[in-house]
């Protein structure tokens, strides 16, 4: 843990609301590590070292951070004899003191759930709220590297009750940034949350999926059937809940009919609108 200045930390006072966001993945949370060993050393390079991740990476978490505080937590030198610097802010210093309290309060919590009900990851997920209304728990399976991306293949145990590859749907694609992938410390067996929005999901016949499929995009398309159908939304497309075999359902759109509730679709979901996030305890 860093060593900081009570003085330093008790000359800020950061908003709640500021501190909510800057802090929502804990302790674990790269940004933070990033923004620790530069307090450390007051060099971000070095920090990006001891953080095991790139230089452009570091300036990422940091920028995130900065933005989800709203308030500067950094302040950056250059030249001079050291040939330049970063130090953090007293805000920045304020943070890292919230950061520890946080932890220290989360891990109490968890503890005292422990054999209490729903199990801490399934509350941690259940803590998690966005406007989007796909959300699956799932594990990394594999990450490829693609030019200037990183394509995640995600194993998601609830979309399916199939007990061999064979039957089994395939899997959730996520392509993301090099960066991105360092800031989660991604590895094959690592377990997130990955989430959609339903107006990125394209509901399809079985046809136009084959036919989509055979054109190479990249993209995850399920089977399922069709649990619902809300009004005509513009004259021209529907929001449709496709049911899974596992039984968890997708919501996205179709264009206009026939629809009927029953009937086997496939959905379309493309990899560059899948986002992935930690959840702490989960």
């Amino acid at each position: 843990m860093a060593d900081i200045p009570a003085s330093s930390a008790a000359s800020v006072s950061l908003p709640a609301p500021a501190l909510l966001e800057a802090l929502g993945h804990g302790m674990s949370d790269k940004r933070l590590m990033v923004l620790r060993q530069l307090a450390l050393n007051g060099s971000i390079s070095q920090a990006a070292r001891d953080s095991g991740i790139s230089y452009k990476a570091a300036w990422q978490a940091l920028d995130t951070l900065t933005n989800l505080a709203g308030i500067t937590l950094v302040e950056r030198s250059v030249g001079g004899a050291g040939g330049g610097g970063a130090t953090l802010t007293a805000a920045g210093h304020a943070l890292l003191r919230a950061a520890d309290a946080m932890e220290q309060a989360r891990a109490e919590v968890l503890a005292r759930l422990q054999g209490a009900g729903l199990p801490p990851p399934v509350l941690a997920r259940l803590a998690v709220r966005t406007s989007m209304r796909n959300q699956w728990p799932c594990t990394v399976d594999a990450l490829q590297t693609e030019g200037s991306r990183v394509m995640v293949q995600l194993h998601c145990a609830a979309t399916s009750t199939a007990k061999n590859a064979k039957t089994a749907p395939p899997a959730l694609q996520a392509q993301i940034t090099h960066e991105s992938a360092e800031l989660l410390a991604l590895a094959p067996g690592r377990e997130l949350l990955a989430m959609c929005k339903a107006t990125a999901v394209q509901v399809l016949s079985l046809e136009e999926a084959d036919a989509a499929q055979d054109r190479g995009l990249q993209a995850t398309y399920w089977q399922g059937t069709l649990a619902r159908m809300d009004a005509e939304v513009g004259g021209y497309s529907h929001e449709l809940a496709v049911r899974l075999p596992g039984g968890v359902h997708v919501v996205g759109f179709g264009a206009q009919g026939p629809w009927h509730e029953g009937m086997a679709v496939a959905v379309h979901i493309p990899a560059a609108a899948v986002v992935l996030a930690l959840v702490d305890g989960a």
